[in-house]
């Protein structure tokens, strides 16, 4: 990713930092030694930030944990000054299941603010909460007082915090599910108003809180309104009817000089007028790269393949498609019988024409 550091992976979800979040520590460190003169603090200062977000990481890790259990995968988790981003495929329609990866956020906190007190309190080394500030106070005891507001802050009804989310998937089990989306993003917009006011009278900070509820409300409404309106569009303007054809006894080099003559670069495989294989690209590429030119398709095919129905919804088999290792999706009728392909950049340019 552009702008940013690749600190590791877990669980094959890549952790990722964004430089700006590095210039923030540096400006920590800058300030909280100018206040002090003390390198000691201003050590504190950077470390207690860095704990902070390694709280905000495992609050990301614990939805994309829980939505790889409805089969939903995580680009990534990207850190950024402002937060963290789990940057999942899609999120559950399923009402229970959104709910349970909104909710599984905010949980890990919960878990570590108990944590935390069951440590404090059984080593005596609570103190009074007044007493605590963002540099004052053990470390300890600081990061359990972060980690309640981390939760209060995420459960705020409203797009794009977890909150928001919650409300939805509460709604979608009695409305359906653009609907849902559409009422929770005025609850939200309407706390962005009131937080508006709030910031304008007493705390100019809510007045920003305000601009980011009421754009992430306003966006997560065009998305899902965008996704609902093509939900209903189907799957055969978008197919392509004119394409060339493979058969298991062509040598490779066939399939080198159809992709170099024309803009095709995945074949189906047929076999006395049946469909018997699959060949992408990348098995054209791996097949000659291990046998050579004279090998057979049948040498380097896709045996295991799926294929689209005709008469199925465009923004379903595009969801199916970005999962897929092939760019290209065979195209049957009632009777099985191929009647064209579909590739991924012509549906998703078919959706943005007519996603109005």
């Amino acid at each position: 990713m552009n702008w940013s550091l690749r600190l590791g992976s877990f669980r094959g979800i890549a952790v990722h930092l964004h430089l700006t979040f590095l210039l923030l520590l540096g400006y920590l460190a800058v300030t909280s030694w100018t206040a002090t003169r003390s390198v000691e603090a201003a050590f504190l200062g950077v470390f207690f930030f860095v704990l902070l977000f390694a709280c905000v990481l495992l609050h990301e890790f614990g939805h994309a944990l829980m939505a790889a259990r409805f089969g939903v995968r995580t680009r990534n988790i990207v850190l950024y000054p402002i937060g963290g981003v789990a940057r999942l495929e899609r999120m559950p329609e399923k009402p229970g299941q959104e709910l349970a990866v909104a909710l599984a956020g905010p949980a890990v906190n919960v878990i570590i603010f108990v944590g935390l007190y069951l440590w404090l309190q059984f080593s005596g080394a609570l103190v009074p909460v007044d007493t605590l500030g963002w540099s004052r106070g053990p470390l300890v005891e600081r990061l359990m007082v972060v980690n309640v507001f981390l939760v209060l802050f995420n459960l705020i009804p409203a797009f794009p915090m977890d909150g928001g989310r919650v409300l939805r998937a509460l709604l979608a089990m009695r409305l359906d599910y653009a609907r849902a989306t559409r009422v929770a993003a005025r609850i939200g917009q309407a706390l962005a108003v009131v937080f508006g006011l709030a910031g304008m009278m007493w705390n100019p900070f809510l007045m920003f809180i305000a601009f980011f509820v009421w754009v992430g409300a306003a966006q997560e409404n065009a998305m899902v309104q965008r996704k609902s309106a093509q939900s209903g569009l189907p799957l055969h303007p978008a197919v392509q009817t004119e394409f060339e054809t493979l058969e298991p006894s062509d040598e490779m080099l066939r399939a080198v000089q159809l992709t170099l003559a024309g803009n095709q670069q995945d074949f189906p495989v047929l076999s006395g007028g049946r469909m018997v294989g699959l060949l992408c690209q990348e098995d054209m590429l791996r097949g000659l790269h291990e046998v050579g030119s004279h090998a057979t398709v049948s040498d380097a095919m896709q045996l295991n393949f799926t294929t689209a129905h005709v008469g199925e919804s465009a923004q379903m088999v595009l969801a199916r498609m970005v999962e897929s290792e092939c760019r290209t999706l065979p195209v049957t009728d009632m009777g099985g019988r191929l009647v064209g392909m579909v590739t991924v950049e012509r549906l998703a340019e078919f959706l943005r024409i007519h996603g109005r």
